[in-house]
């Protein structure tokens, strides 16, 4: 069972100024927006990178695979306990944490990629989900996906993976990155239903 939780270690961030050290970037997004591609592309800008699932199977924290969908459970609630602890303090260098289960963990900043419900459906296909997990996921993202798991303080933004190339994103997360995660949450939130009904 998820346990949601309502604290974010900030730490690592200083109060209304550049983020100068070490912080925890959790990207997070329903599958197929594109988390990986940004993530490497991160890696490559000299970010540290690691996923919520090697985080999971670090700490006891991945169950077997499931033959229905063919992905590993993550126990949250077991995980979030285990990096508590750690991550109460800043680390040494910035930390991007990849995975959609990203934003459940104690961190300084999230980032939510986005894409049009049927785009995306196109990339899961052609990922080899099946009907019913592509379905799940087009239905999350429809939904608004990681938005409506938000909670604690930690500030959010949000970047649309439809159209936009992944240099870009890259780009324009670089600079809230530099600029302190400022804002500390978009304007407004992508809407995919009152999109689809204009």
């Amino acid at each position: 069972m998820l346990r949601r939780r309502r604290v974010a270690f900030m730490a690592s961030l200083p109060a209304g100024g550049y983020v100068t050290g070490g912080f925890r970037l959790a990207l997070t997004g329903t599958p197929g927006t594109g988390k990986s591609t940004i993530a490497e592309m991160l890696k490559v800008r000299g970010y540290t990178m690691v996923s919520v699932e090697s985080l999971a199977q670090e700490h006891g924290c991945l169950g077997e695979l499931d033959p229905a969908d063919g992905a590993r459970p993550v126990d949250l609630d077991r995980l979030y306990d285990s990096l508590a602890p750690e991550w109460s303090s800043p680390p040494a260098e910035p930390l991007i944490v990849d995975g959609h289960l990203s934003h459940h963990l104690p961190s300084d900043a999230v980032a939510v990629l986005r894409c049009s419900p049927d785009v995306l459906e196109q990339r899961l296909a052609s990922r080899g989900y099946s009907a019913e997990k592509t379905q799940a996921n087009w239905e999350w993202e429809l939904l608004g996906g990681a938005w409506n798991e938000r909670e604690g303080d930690a500030p959010w933004i949000e970047f649309d993976s439809t159209d936009s190339d992944a240099g870009s994103i890259v780009a324009a997360l670089s600079h809230w990155i530099a600029d302190g995660f400022k804002p500390a949450s978009p304007g407004s939130v992508i809407d995919w239903v009152a999109l689809m009904e204009e």
